[in-house]
């Protein structure tokens, strides 16, 4: 018995949800992102801690990396509409 490993407790719940809201933060709705990147960053520390029960690291990291990305998208879209309203407001003010 001495060279097996521990028992598998299954995959980590928040890689899951991490993978899934990280897969909807950039196709769907990029406010699911920040999600995304919290519960990642949330799964690889209980992954870390669980001392390899727990399974489901790449999905974290996956669900991370999406989460990163569409943030960033967000930030983009965000940042895009403020923009055109200030622009818009400048051109109906001063005409």
């Amino acid at each position: 018995m001495a060279g097996y490993p521990p028992p598998s407790g299954g995959t980590a719940q928040g890689a899951i949800i991490a993978l899934i809201l990280g897969i909807c933060g950039i196709f769907l709705c990029q406010l699911a992102a920040p999600f995304a990147w919290h519960f990642g960053n949330e799964a690889e520390r209980t992954i870390a801690a669980s001392g390899g029960t727990l399974g489901g690291r790449e999905m974290a990291i996956a669900g991370k990396i999406m989460g990163i990305i569409g943030t960033v998208l967000l930030v983009i879209v965000v940042v895009g509409f403020l923009l055109i309203f200030v622009l818009g407001a400048s051109i109906l003010t001063f005409g």
